[in-house]
Protein backbone atom coordinates (compact mmCIF):
# COMPACT_ATOMS: atom_id res chain seq x y z
CA UNK A 1 0.00 0.00 0.00
CA UNK A 2 2.85 2.39 0.89
CA UNK A 3 4.57 1.48 -2.36
CA UNK A 4 1.39 2.24 -4.28
CA UNK A 5 1.08 5.70 -2.64
CA UNK A 6 4.77 6.35 -3.36
CA UNK A 7 4.26 5.28 -6.97
CA UNK A 8 1.16 7.51 -7.41
CA UNK A 9 2.93 10.47 -5.80
CA UNK A 10 6.00 9.97 -8.00
CA UNK A 11 3.85 9.57 -11.09
CA UNK A 12 1.87 12.76 -10.34
CA UNK A 13 5.11 14.69 -9.75
CA UNK A 14 6.55 13.45 -13.05
CA UNK A 15 3.31 14.32 -14.85
CA UNK A 16 3.36 17.87 -13.38
CA UNK A 17 7.01 18.27 -14.38
CA UNK A 18 6.27 17.03 -17.89
CA UNK A 19 3.23 19.33 -18.17
CA UNK A 20 5.22 22.38 -17.08
CA UNK A 21 7.91 21.55 -19.64
CA UNK A 22 5.28 21.55 -22.38
CA UNK A 23 4.10 25.07 -21.61
CA UNK A 24 6.01 28.19 -22.54
CA UNK A 25 6.31 31.42 -20.69
CA UNK A 26 7.64 34.77 -21.89
CA UNK A 27 11.39 34.93 -21.58
CA UNK A 28 12.54 38.33 -20.40
CA UNK A 29 15.93 37.79 -22.03
CA UNK A 30 14.46 37.34 -25.52
CA UNK A 31 14.84 40.37 -27.83
CA UNK A 32 11.10 40.51 -28.50
CA UNK A 33 10.31 40.95 -24.81
CA UNK A 34 13.20 43.32 -24.07
CA UNK A 35 11.39 46.32 -25.57
CA UNK A 36 9.39 48.76 -23.45
CA UNK A 37 5.84 47.77 -22.52
CA UNK A 38 3.27 48.65 -25.13
CA UNK A 39 0.95 51.43 -23.99
CA UNK A 40 -2.73 51.24 -24.77
CA UNK A 41 -3.62 53.44 -27.76
CA UNK A 42 -5.20 56.77 -26.90
CA UNK A 43 -8.75 56.98 -28.16
CA UNK A 44 -9.51 60.30 -29.79
CA UNK A 45 -12.79 62.07 -30.27
CA UNK A 46 -13.35 65.47 -31.85
CA UNK A 47 -15.27 68.70 -31.89
CA UNK A 48 -15.97 69.88 -35.43
CA UNK A 49 -17.54 72.96 -36.88
CA UNK A 50 -17.27 76.07 -38.98
CA UNK A 51 -16.18 79.65 -38.40
CA UNK A 52 -17.97 82.52 -40.15
CA UNK A 53 -18.90 86.20 -39.71
CA UNK A 54 -21.74 88.41 -40.98
CA UNK A 55 -19.73 91.32 -42.39
CA UNK A 56 -19.36 91.41 -46.16
CA UNK A 57 -15.57 91.63 -46.00
CA UNK A 58 -13.24 89.25 -47.81
CA UNK A 59 -10.50 87.68 -45.74
CA UNK A 60 -6.99 88.65 -46.80
CA UNK A 61 -4.86 85.92 -48.38
CA UNK A 62 -2.69 85.70 -45.23
CA UNK A 63 -5.61 85.37 -42.76
CA UNK A 64 -5.25 82.68 -40.09
CA UNK A 65 -7.95 81.16 -37.86
CA UNK A 66 -6.81 80.25 -34.33
CA UNK A 67 -9.10 77.79 -32.52
CA UNK A 68 -8.93 76.36 -29.00
CA UNK A 69 -10.90 73.72 -27.12
CA UNK A 70 -10.91 74.91 -23.51
CA UNK A 71 -11.88 73.59 -20.09
CA UNK A 72 -13.70 76.65 -18.69
CA UNK A 73 -15.03 74.96 -15.54
CA UNK A 74 -13.14 77.01 -12.98
CA UNK A 75 -13.94 80.67 -12.49
CA UNK A 76 -11.18 83.18 -11.74
CA UNK A 77 -8.61 80.81 -13.26
CA UNK A 78 -7.24 80.78 -16.79
CA UNK A 79 -8.94 78.15 -18.94
CA UNK A 80 -7.05 74.92 -19.58
CA UNK A 81 -6.31 74.31 -23.26
CA UNK A 82 -7.39 70.82 -24.31
CA UNK A 83 -6.45 71.25 -27.98
CA UNK A 84 -5.60 74.09 -30.32
CA UNK A 85 -5.32 74.31 -34.06
CA UNK A 86 -4.36 77.04 -36.53
CA UNK A 87 -6.00 77.02 -39.95
CA UNK A 88 -4.59 79.11 -42.79
CA UNK A 89 -7.29 80.51 -45.04
CA UNK A 90 -5.06 80.38 -48.14
CA UNK A 91 -7.46 82.76 -49.88
CA UNK A 92 -10.57 80.77 -48.94
CA UNK A 93 -13.52 82.63 -47.50
CA UNK A 94 -15.87 81.83 -44.63
CA UNK A 95 -17.32 79.50 -43.56
CA UNK A 96 -14.03 77.73 -42.75
CA UNK A 97 -14.13 74.22 -41.27
CA UNK A 98 -12.14 72.98 -38.27
CA UNK A 99 -11.52 69.86 -36.17
CA UNK A 100 -10.31 69.90 -32.55
CA UNK A 101 -9.40 66.53 -31.01
CA UNK A 102 -9.45 65.35 -27.42
CA UNK A 103 -9.08 62.19 -25.33
CA UNK A 104 -12.57 61.22 -24.02
CA UNK A 105 -10.99 59.54 -20.98
CA UNK A 106 -9.78 62.95 -19.81
CA UNK A 107 -13.20 64.61 -20.11
CA UNK A 108 -15.12 65.01 -16.86
CA UNK A 109 -18.91 65.02 -17.21
CA UNK A 110 -19.33 67.69 -14.52
CA UNK A 111 -16.88 70.06 -16.24
CA UNK A 112 -17.65 72.72 -18.85
CA UNK A 113 -15.84 72.89 -22.20
CA UNK A 114 -16.00 75.58 -24.88
CA UNK A 115 -14.50 76.49 -28.25
CA UNK A 116 -12.83 79.85 -28.80
CA UNK A 117 -11.91 81.31 -32.20
CA UNK A 118 -10.19 84.36 -33.60
CA UNK A 119 -9.05 85.39 -37.05
CA UNK A 120 -5.85 87.36 -37.51
CA UNK A 121 -3.87 88.69 -40.46
CA UNK A 122 -0.27 89.84 -40.14
CA UNK A 123 -0.61 89.87 -36.34
CA UNK A 124 -3.74 92.07 -36.38
CA UNK A 125 -6.94 90.73 -34.80
CA UNK A 126 -9.77 90.88 -37.35
CA UNK A 127 -12.56 88.76 -35.83
CA UNK A 128 -13.24 86.94 -32.53
CA UNK A 129 -16.09 85.17 -30.81
CA UNK A 130 -17.92 87.33 -28.27
CA UNK A 131 -20.27 84.60 -27.02
CA UNK A 132 -19.50 81.23 -25.50
CA UNK A 133 -19.73 78.09 -27.60
CA UNK A 134 -20.09 75.25 -25.06
CA UNK A 135 -19.39 71.71 -26.30
CA UNK A 136 -19.13 68.03 -25.28
CA UNK A 137 -20.70 67.86 -21.79
CA UNK A 138 -23.94 68.96 -20.12
CA UNK A 139 -26.00 68.12 -23.21
CA UNK A 140 -23.91 70.33 -25.50
CA UNK A 141 -23.04 69.20 -29.04
CA UNK A 142 -19.71 68.14 -30.52
CA UNK A 143 -20.37 70.26 -33.60
CA UNK A 144 -20.66 74.06 -33.64
CA UNK A 145 -21.20 76.79 -36.21
CA UNK A 146 -19.37 79.78 -34.77
CA UNK A 147 -20.37 83.32 -35.71
CA UNK A 148 -17.51 85.74 -35.03
CA UNK A 149 -17.65 89.52 -34.50
CA UNK A 150 -15.37 92.06 -36.08
CA UNK A 151 -12.68 93.34 -33.72
CA UNK A 152 -12.92 97.02 -32.85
Amino acid sequence: MVEMKYFLFSASCLFALWLSACTTSPNSSSPEMASAPVAAPVVKDSVTGTVAYRERIALPQEAVVHLQLLDVSRQDVAATIIDSVTVSSNGKQVPLSFVLTYDPARIQENSTYAVQARITANGTLLFRNDVSYPVITRGNPKQVQMMLRQAQ
